[in-house]
């Protein structure tokens, strides 16, 4: 037997490599004789430097960088010098998981960092950039980012400042006449993982809003304010991308780099599943695994899961996807190819003992479903 073991990060849990070795052992303690390959993936959520520099090769970078709460921090890029190309996540600087449940407000939080982050990979020489927006704790539109490559926001009354999501309405002007100059011979794809567009019910705030912070009698306030932000920047740009899908990707970041940048946005998941040529790999396979911490709607915007799935489903080979937990009705799962969804944790625990036992529990749930899968004729 052939598999293939293609999972996303369980977030707060394990990195993808990790998950990947788990679920390995697990399929080698029921199947000791099967071929087993190992493709730690990504969406351009966390991740995604190990997954690109795991296919490519290439070097961390370490760099003092602000978080989404301006605190200094530790985050690192990859770099590949042949090839002279950056990888970025914004989770890096950025990130949901750089915070404490209780830190979590987008009336404060900023993708600054994440501006520092290439601010830095330019300094190295980087011609070349991957950007991956996933996980971010932000809904700035990724003013902070612009900010720290010298673009200046200002109000009707001529003040700068840095918006945040609480505030981006009274955004009128948006100078990039400070915009670090050495952007204009660079080339950026964005690497999205979710398809959303900027604004309403399936947009930035009312989608991704809840989980970064915002309260449910706080979304219209957060709403107007991204509308009114975004009308400033069609009318000073000429150029009306809110409809555009992955606008809405980390809190509106990708609707500015598509307003104010010349990038080039693609599928986080089908940019990484290219360079690890997963097409090929998986039409040799007899199953995949995949994964990640939870399984919801949001994962049919363009999460790994369902990526691999669609693959898998072209070649006629089945999914098994694990993940911490799985939204009840989540039956659209089949239709894109999953044909089992099987939740990790097996007993009554605490949500932090879930987490902190992850590459366990992992690793025995895919010794439970290959047990079950010995006794199908």
């Amino acid at each position: 037997m052939n598999v293939v073991i293609a999972p996303d990060s369980f977030k707060g849990s394990m990195m993808s490599l990790e998950a990947s070795e788990a679920m390995k052992r697990g399929i080698r303690n029921v199947f000791p004789q099967a071929k087993i390959e190992t493709l730690p993936m990504a969406d351009g959520g966390e991740g995604t430097v190990d997954a690109i520099l795991a296919m490519i090769g290439g070097e961390k970078i370490r760099v003092t960088v602000k978080d989404p709460l301006n605190r200094d921090i530790v985050a690192c890029f990859g770099f590949c010098p042949e090839r002279k190309l950056a990888v970025i996540e914004t989770a890096a600087a950025s990130g949901l998981p750089l915070l404490q449940p209780e830190e979590r407000n987008p009336c404060r939080t900023s993708t600054y960092g994440t501006g520092e982050l290439l601010k830095a990979a330019l300094d190295r020489g980087a011609e070349q950039v991957i950007l991956g927006l996933g996980g971010s704790a932000t809904v700035d539109a990724g003013t902070g980012f612009f900010a720290a490559l010298g673009t200046s926001f200002r109000d009707h009354e001529g003040n700068e400042w840095i918006p945040s999501g609480g505030d981006l309405g009274k955004v009128v002007e948006i100078d990039l006449a400070g915009l670090d100059e050495r952007l204009k011979n660079v080339s950026i794809t964005v690497a999205s993982d979710v398809t959303n567009p900027l604004l309403g019910p399936e947009g930035a705030v009312r989608v991704f809003g809840p989980q970064k912070g915002i309260q449910e009698k706080d979304l219209d306030a957060f709403e107007e304010e991204m509308a009114r932000y975004a009308e400033q920047v069609v009318r000073i740009t000429g150029k009306d991308y809110r409809n555009t899908p992955g606008s809405g990707a980390a809190g509106g970041f990708g609707f500015s780099l598509l307003s104010l940048l010349d990038v080039t946005m693609k599928s986080g998941f089908a940019l990484i599943a290219e360079l690890g040529d997963m097409e090929s790999r998986i039409r040799s396979a007899d199953l995949v695994l995949t994964g990640e911490g939870r399984m919801d709607r949001q994962s049919l915007y363009g999460k790994v899961p369902v990526g691999i799935a669609r693959i898998a489903k072209r070649a006629g080979v089945p999914v098994i996807a694990f993940c911490g937990s799985v939204e009840a009705e989540l039956v659209e799962a089949e239709e894109v190819g999953i044909a089992l969804i099987q939740p990790i944790v097996d007993e009554p625990m605490s949500l932090e003992e879930a987490m902190e036992r992850g590459p366990e529990l992992l690793e025995a749930a895919v010794k439970r479903v290959g047990r079950g899968m010995r006794i199908v004729p």
